[in-house]
């Protein structure tokens, strides 16, 4: 699939027209757990959420049984409703060209890499490049000096940040 194509539509069935966070553009490059259920609340209150996938998708939406109709897991399902899906090959300069104008126009990115995934992508993907320089916001996991920082691990805890 090209760098910018379209992966099967994540779930929006639920998402509200309007609520608290209605406006506020979040781009959700988080996996498994913690980034998913987080950025699921916030277009739960009507942000517009835009969840980032490998081009093949997101892996989680093979962890079933059960599946829904459209083949993905009822897991998958329940921490992306309400959420937008953009495929992104993110190794390659086009689909971080992709990812740098989306983040443009973001209030908030979520993300759950390993410390320093997004700093050896490029300079301009680094955190502190969401949205005018006033706005953004930043949910990742543990500081690069915590004890378990390196771990290929959800943790349990995160910071909220603003860069």
């Amino acid at each position: 699939m090209p760098a910018s194509g379209l992966s099967r539509g994540a779930p929006s069935h639920g998402a509200p027209s309007h609520g608290a966070l209605t406006g506020l553009r979040v781009i959700d490059l988080s996996r498994v757990l913690a980034g998913p259920l987080c950025t699921q609340m916030l277009a739960d209150h009507g942000a517009d959420v835009v969840k980032i996938e490998p081009p093949s998708g997101d892996e989680t939406r093979l962890l079933g049984p059960p599946f829904d109709e459209a083949g993905d897991a009822a897991y998958f399902s329940a921490v992306n409703r309400g959420k937008r899906a953009l495929g992104l090959d993110l190794a390659r300069p086009e689909g971080r060209a992709v990812l740098e104008a989306l983040l443009k126009d973001a209030d908030i990115l979520v993300e759950n890499y390993l410390p320093g995934t997004m700093e050896r992508w490029e300079p301009e993907l680094r955190r502190g490049s969401v949205g005018p320089p006033s706005a953004p916001g930043l949910l990742a996991p543990s500081p690069a000096s915590a004890p378990m920082a390196r771990w290929a691990a959800c943790p349990a805890t995160t910071r909220c940040c603003r860069p």
